[in-house]
């Protein structure tokens, strides 16, 4: 079975295993099909642009640019619909839109008009065409707040140019950041969407509201409960590699054994260790019930076969290091076609990781921290001013980690409504999610057996009962939601 998916915050994977950060490095995978459809998705969505202001919230730049969006509206019905709205995140959203299978398989059922809406900045939606990331002037309106406003433009057109809609409720549905965008967007915009449905969106993951560690803390746990001393092998292997590159031979016979595609310098091993650590972590995200070709073609439950390879911590340094090769091969050559392993490569080409660079960097400070003994990680302290200087070097700009909390009200938020947050237990960025019912109408749905958003995902055979109860309770929670809208008539005033 194919895997759709919306799937990371890619924005957070790791830098290196030194210096965690939400920083990408170059991506693409060799074996992906980023725009193959998961097989309960069709391919029946029509392509259409929409002339978006640059800045919303200035009168004198009269600049446009095109935001393309996708819209499917086989089952969609004039009486009684609805519009369930994707508030896309941090790529193309062809991409999304072919892989996010739960929103096909309720659109009959909710007689609902699917739109995937492309954030700013992402896909074919760049404001400034190829001078869009030239530098931070040309980013400066690749924000959070931009994006929403975008999106209630985009809401306010579709029901004044299609006929039949102006009179439905619509409900934000996002998964990841774009889970985020989807519980902010109702923050902001009451007016515009009924309700969200924000999946595996660690809104509290910013200005310190979750403890830093407790992202790589969930990664560990999700290894150990995956095999007997899978996570010690992890955290033995640093100081093995570690010694090994301390001298030529010992870098010499790390890339052969890890079948590395370059040369490898005592320079790159800081990239090297990231490498590593961001498989780890990618891994724990789409530790799915069943085979999966997402980020890379994935057996069942990838952890518990890593994990075969690793049950002996105490083996020799180069059979650990042998062990640990068998484990990424997992990763990145399953389906055996993959001659060596590139350490610049961990994920799709489909996120933009130019684009969150910028965003980390201002508005999406997320901190990140490790101790080596409640994970399996090297230890790392989280410095805001060093990170601070980091993206000042490479933007020219630097972060304003509170502005979040400022814009969106942290965990202050309880007089907001509507708002379903869903998160998989097995998931590491559940660590900075509402788990916790907030209101009546604020409410958590935790998912015992559950990834990064596997609620968002296509109906399948291998869906453990969690996501299967989880997915009727966000169903009905919507359904509710548009039966309030049409027994309100101020909002069809």
């Amino acid at each position: 079975m194919g895997c759709w998916a919306l799937l990371l915050l890619p924005f957070l994977s790791l830098g290196a295993a030194t210096t965690i950060r939400p920083r990408l490095k170059t991506l693409g995978s060799p074996h992906l099909s980023t725009n193959t459809p998961d097989p309960a998705v069709p391919s029946s969505y029509s392509v259409h642009y929409f002339q978006q202001k640059v800045d919303h919230f200035g009168f004198s730049d009269t600049r446009t640019f095109k935001q393309r969006y996708l819209v499917a509206d086989k089952h969609w019905q004039r009486n009684g619909g609805s519009i369930l709205f994707y508030t896309g995140n941090e790529g193309d959203i062809v991409w999304f839109c072919n892989n996010t299978g739960f929103m096909w398989d309720v659109a009959e059922e909710l007689k609902a008009m699917l739109v995937f809406a492309e954030h700013r900045y992402y896909g074919k939606s760049l404001p400034f065409g190829r001078d869009s990331f030239k530098d931070s002037q040309h980013l400066n309106f690749l924000t959070s707040e931009q994006a929403l406003a975008d999106f209630a433009e985009l809401i306010r057109h579709l029901k004044e140019t299609i006929p039949g809609t102006e009179g439905q409720p619509v409900i934000a549905i996002g998964g990841s950041y774009g889970g985020m965008l989807a519980a902010w967007f109702r923050m902001k915009y009451p007016h515009i969407v009924v309700g969200a449905l924000a999946a595996s969106a660690p809104i509290w993951q910013l200005d310190g509201m979750a403890p830093c560690g407790e992202f790589m803390k969930i990664v560990t746990k999700d290894f150990s409960q995956s095999g007997p001393h899978c996570s010690e092998s992890i955290r033995r292997s640093w100081s093995v590699i570690n010694r090994l590159s301390d001298t030529g031979s010992g870098l010499q016979w790390l890339r052969d054994t890890l079948h590395l595609c370059s040369p490898l310098t005592s320079e790159k091993m800081p990239t090297l260790k990231g490498w590593i650590a961001e498989t780890w972590v990618n891994l724990a995200m789409v530790n799915y019930p069943y085979a999966c070709n997402f980020l890379q073609p994935l057996p069942a439950w990838p952890i518990k076969e890593v994990c075969r390879y690793l049950r002996n911590p105490n083996v020799s340094d180069t059979v650990l290091l042998q062990n640990i090769f068998q484990a990424l091969n997992v990763y990145y050559n399953y389906s055996g076609q993959t001659k060596c392993l590139n350490i610049s490569q961990t994920t799709t080409s489909s996120l933009g990781s130019t684009g969150w660079s910028f965003q980390a960097c201002t508005e999406m400070v997320m901190p990140f921290c490790t101790n080596g003994i409640d994970d399996m990680f090297e230890p790392y302290l989280w410095d805001l001013e060093t990170y601070s200087n980091d993206c000042f070097n490479q933007w020219g700009v630097k972060p304003r980690p509170h502005w979040m909390t400022t814009m969106y009200g942290g965990k202050n938020i309880s007089s907001h409504s509507n708002i379903i947050f869903s998160n998989g237990d097995l998931d590491p960025w559940s660590g900075g999610g509402v788990t916790k019912d907030i209101t009546d109408t604020l409410v958590a749905i935790n998912i015992p057996e559950g990834a990064h958003h596997l609620d968002l995902r296509a109906h399948n055979a291998f869906d453990p009962s969690s996501v299967l109860l989880s997915r009727l309770l966000e169903v009905k929670h919507m359904k509710k939601w548009i039966a309030d809208f049409y027994s309100n008539s101020t909002w069809k005033s």
